[in-house]
């Protein structure tokens, strides 16, 4: 997605490690315009797969997943990293690493919000080494709901999650990738450019 593509090259920034921040206009300051036309592309890439639901992680998933669910008309549901009072305790679970934290959590969906009956496309902001998805996959089989696709915003490509996740079989669309040249400066391309 070019829009995206150049809003990454204009304001990232590549932390030692691997980290990039993106966060003047994707995960902590929000540009509405951008993430509208990001939930359009989904749109455009996963109509024919008939969700019924997306499903994401909180926080920086969820609104990215609300703007993409308005052009499907459907509902989201993210899963929680914490139990709280306002969260059933018969949840569906899995535990995650966090790459940019560096820490393992569990996520949880109440299990009466997500069934057997959905077709789940799962929306998040990065793909890195592919936890987080492997972690709303795994909370999908156990809810026994079909996994129609996964959009990602970015995806890292030196890191080991994309190849993870389409290995599984699943019908991954990443809008622009991250990989980095030889000087260690990062290379921002679409999709469609492989």
């Amino acid at each position: 997605m070019e829009q995206l593509v150049k809003q990454i090259e204009k304001e990232a920034v590549l932390l030692p490690g691997g980290v990039v921040i993106v966060s003047g206009f994707l995960n902590h300051r929000m540009d509405i315009g951008l993430i509208d036309s990001i939930g359009k592309e989904f749109h455009r890439l996963f109509e024919d797969t008939r969700p019924t639901l997306i499903l994401t992680v909180e926080a920086s998933g969820i609104g990215i997943a609300c703007l993409a669910a308005r052009y499907f008309g459907i509902d989201v549901l993210f899963a929680k990293k914490a139990q709280s009072k306002n969260l059933s305790y018969d949840t569906y679970s899995s535990m995650v690493r966090s790459f940019t934290k560096g820490t393992v959590f569990e996520v949880k969906v109440d299990k009466k919000l997500i069934s057997k009956n959905d077709r789940v496309l799962i929306i998040d902001d990065f793909l890195a080494d592919g936890e987080a998805l492997s972690g709303l996959i795994d909370i999908c089989s156990k809810a026994g709901a079909e996994v129609v696709g996964a959009g990602i915003c970015i995806e890292k490509g030196f890191q080991p999650g994309g190849k993870k996740i389409r290995s599984m079989g699943i019908n991954l669309h990443s809008l622009a990738i991250a990989d980095l040249n030889e000087d260690g400066t990062l290379h921002i391309h679409s999709e469609e450019d492989e």
